[in-house]
């Protein structure tokens, strides 16, 4: 377990109260395994990369981030922010929303290269949604990340996770809180972009930087689970699924 940090930012009243009322219940239905957390950047702007296995490992995660002295932006679902109260706590604690498939995802694109820019940590999943690799291993990442990362010169920070979807299994509403399971989360090193930076960013470079970032997921998540990923990352497109949703029934959820 690494050490907490003394929270760094003073966080508005809807983060507060967001975490007055959900980090009891994670401390009581959850087992925390933080390996290496002193990487968290303890200032600055940075981008937090990590897997998405569950509903539930954005509040396990954004737990982690908070006990490390960080206020993390989460780009969330915009269809969150349309919901009565829960709209007012998400702008409040400047979470960032997503228009997933419009154009207005260029929106959430600024907004999170102005909050990189102003010292604040920004938090996305590379995969666009919840794994759809059959035995959850990451999938294909999507460029936002890397984008993000040679636009500002900020470092990505990877985050490999497991044992969140069995607190809350992936596109159910079934919550596994006793016994209390463990979540493990290992922090890796920054993502090497070095040689990227300053080039043009099209569509080679992005690629070739989110395929970094994906693969340093990859391996923290092979260390957490101890096991060995498929050599190659699973394809919604190749396989025919929907990039987002449930990958049995082509309806869209919340991740």
């Amino acid at each position: 377990m690494s050490k907490v940090r003394r929270q760094q930012e003073r966080p508005g009243w809807a983060w507060s109260l967001a975490v007055a009322i959900i980090k009891p219940v994670l401390l009581t239905c959850t087992r925390r395994e933080w390996i290496h957390g002193e990487r968290i950047p303890a200032s600055g702007g940075c981008i937090i990369v990590a897997n998405h296995i569950s509903h539930f490992d954005p509040l396990a995660l954004g737990h982690m981030l908070h006990d490390h002295g960080r206020v993390p932006r989460f780009l969330g679902k915009d269809t969150l922010f349309e919901l009565p109260v829960l709209k007012h706590m998400l702008r409040n604690a400047k979470q960032i929303p997503v228009h997933r498939l419009s154009d207005g995802a260029a929106q959430a694109y600024t907004a999170a290269v102005k909050a990189l820019q102003s010292g604040e940590m920004v938090m996305v999943y590379p995969e666009g949604s919840i794994t759809k690799d059959p035995d959850g291993w990451p999938m294909r990442g999507k460029t936002g990340a890397a984008h993000l990362a040679l636009t500002t010169g900020c470092p990505v920070i990877p985050i490999g996770q497991w044992g969140a979807q069995e607190v809350l299994p992936p596109y159910t509403k079934d919550f596994h809180v006793i016994p209390p399971r463990t979540t493990t989360f290992i922090v890796g090193e920054p993502v090497d972009l070095d040689d990227l930076i300053g080039q043009d960013i099209d569509a080679e470079v992005l690629r070739t930087a989110t395929d970094r970032i994906m693969a340093a997921i990859t391996s923290l998540v092979e260390e957490a689970r101890n096991a060995k990923a498929p050599p190659l990352r699973f394809d919604p497109k190749e396989a025919g699924i929907g990039e987002i949703g449930r990958p049995d029934s082509g309806q869209e959820s919340s991740s």
